[in-house]
């Protein structure tokens, strides 16, 4: 997800469209949250484990 988020900052950024921008912020910080508690070892929806 951060890396979809960060693909979504860049097309928005270069495309000068500001709703792909503010989409890529959020799905950046979603998995940013993902990430960390996955390293802590809480379960994310049930699954220890996001594929």
């Amino acid at each position: 997800m951060i890396v979809l988020g960060v693909i979504l900052l860049i097309i928005g950024f270069v495309a000068a469209v500001h709703i792909i921008w503010i989409l890529g912020i959020i799905a950046v910080v979603i998995g940013a949250v993902f990430a960390i508690f996955g390293f802590a070892g809480h379960e994310i929806g049930g699954r220890r484990h996001i594929y």
